[in-house]
């Protein structure tokens, strides 16, 4: 199952289309997709049916088989293509500048080195195009601690360098924070246009519920609910 902080809510995807017609605007009739480490599709499918060129770009080879799977049920397979490859390895596949979009969503939680991975999506990103980046938030792990009465643990996120604990095991590396996401990607050169949260009220949402649907819509870029999201959303652009 593809988890929350892979797929995102509405709120996520409704800006990504937002990005794709402002592409279509400058006359780019196939914008050109770059999913790093969404190897199961469920972000590259629905663009490339979208119309969009789309390369992945994972490690996980049952990832990219499930990918080949969407791709072919959907009918773009000609539109999307796997490639067996880790973000170190991004400017091997992807030539720089070439891209309208850059994904990064679950990744940077996960990498060994989270300020190489980002100069790696910084250059792959055209200079009118932008880096899509969704990070698990720390602040949200600190709350839901907190509120369950674990306030060693509570604690320990808060204060740790890298927001998380022994029992997080590999799957989570580290979380962020607004501050530390901004000066992440300003340190690849990227500024950051937008930053949301995503999943404020609920991660896993009734998809008919259009009240729930519509208060992440709105309370997405309002501090302090942003900031306790169980994830941060931040659309970044080259500087200059």
């Amino acid at each position: 199952m593809d988890s929350p902080a892979v797929r995102g809510s509405d709120a996520v995807h409704r800006v990504l289309d937002e990005e794709l017609a402002a592409a279509r605007e400058r006359g780019v009739e196939h914008p050109v997709v770059v999913d790093v480490g969404g190897g199961s599709g469920v972000w590259a499918v629905p663009l490339a049916v979208a119309g969009c060129t789309v390369t992945v770009v994972d490690p996980n080879p049952n990832s990219l088989a499930t990918l080949s799977r969407r791709a072919e049920e959907d009918g773009v397979v000609d539109r999307v293509t796997g490639v067996a490859e880790d973000v170190d390895a991004l400017a091997d596949v992807v030539p720089s500048g070439s891209a309208d979009i850059v994904l990064a969503h679950g990744l940077l939680e996960v990498v060994d080195d989270p300020a190489d991975a980002v100069a790696a999506l910084a250059s792959a990103v055209a200079p009118q195009g932008v880096v899509s980046v969704l990070v698990a938030n720390r602040h949200a792990a600190v709350l839901h601690r907190a509120l369950a009465g674990k306030f060693d643990e509570a604690r320990a996120l808060l204060t740790g360098h890298d927001g998380v604990l022994p029992d997080d095991g590999d799957a989570i590396l580290r979380r962020f924070d607004v501050d530390s996401l901004i000066s992440l990607l300003d340190g690849a050169g990227l500024r950051v246009a937008a930053l949301r949260g995503d999943g404020i009220v609920s991660d896993v949402p009734d998809p008919g519920d259009d009240d729930a649907a519509e208060f992440e819509r709105v309370a997405a870029s309002m501090s302090p609910l942003r900031d306790i999201a169980s994830r941060l959303h931040a659309l970044a652009r080259r500087a200059g």
